[in-house]
């Protein structure tokens, strides 16, 4: 069954963190294995500011030990992104009237005994190798419009620190606060498998 968020829900009947890491596409921890959990989920910085009401701006930051090339390659084989990044569940490109890259993307979420979706259709602007910026079309939300950033650690450029910034406004009246916390969540856990991803294209 799909539905829309509940604006009933309280934040803490939310599944939790340690939950699903285990349950996600790229993570295959043992049951006991929280601290290996926690060390993978620092490894990302991730910071929320509001900006409005109801409005956030939420970004999110990790280091990938591969060069930027590599990482743009992930991240730009858009209909493979639902293959690895956990609660995604389709990812397709669409026409786009002025030649121009459009993206559809469904997000699913679990909570309690109902799957949540969420629709988005964005136009993005790619200037290689250093930055995607995405707009939305159409969607679920009233925005969810932002950008990836990647930079070189090094003049070697054999590692990436790869940043992530969004402007999120719901369109209903679901409690910001929850589509906040399930955000953040979500981004520690996507920008850890497009890391693996990297690992498992390139070694």
């Amino acid at each position: 069954m799909t539905e829309e968020y509940d604006p009933n829900l309280e934040l803490d009947e939310v599944e939790p963190r340690s939950a699903v890491v285990r349950r996600s596409k790229f993570v295959d921890f043992p049951a006991d294995a929280d601290d290996i959990q926690t060390d993978l989920l620092q490894a990302v910085e991730v910071q929320t500011q509001p900006i409005a009401e109801r409005q956030r701006l939420i970004s999110a930051r990790i280091q990938i030990p591969h060069p930027v090339e590599h990482v743009w390659q992930v991240l730009t084989d858009y209909e493979a992104l639902a293959d690895f990044i956990p609660n995604l569940a389709k990812s397709r490109l669409l026409d786009h009237p002025a030649g121009g890259i459009r993206l559809e993307q469904v997000g699913t979420q679990k909570l309690l005994r109902f799957n949540f979706s969420a629709r988005v259709v964005l136009d993005l602007e790619e200037k290689f190798p250093h930055e995607i910026n995405f707009t939305l079309v159409e969607g679920d939300l009233r925005d969810y419009s932002g950008s990836w950033r990647l930079e070189p650690t090094s003049p070697t450029q054999q590692s990436t620190n790869l940043g992530y910034t969004v402007h999120v406004w719901p369109k209903r009246t679901t409690p910001v606060a929850i589509i906040e916390r399930r955000l953040c969540s979500d981004l520690r856990l996507n920008l850890l498998a497009i890391r693996q991803r990297a690992d498992e294209l390139f070694g």
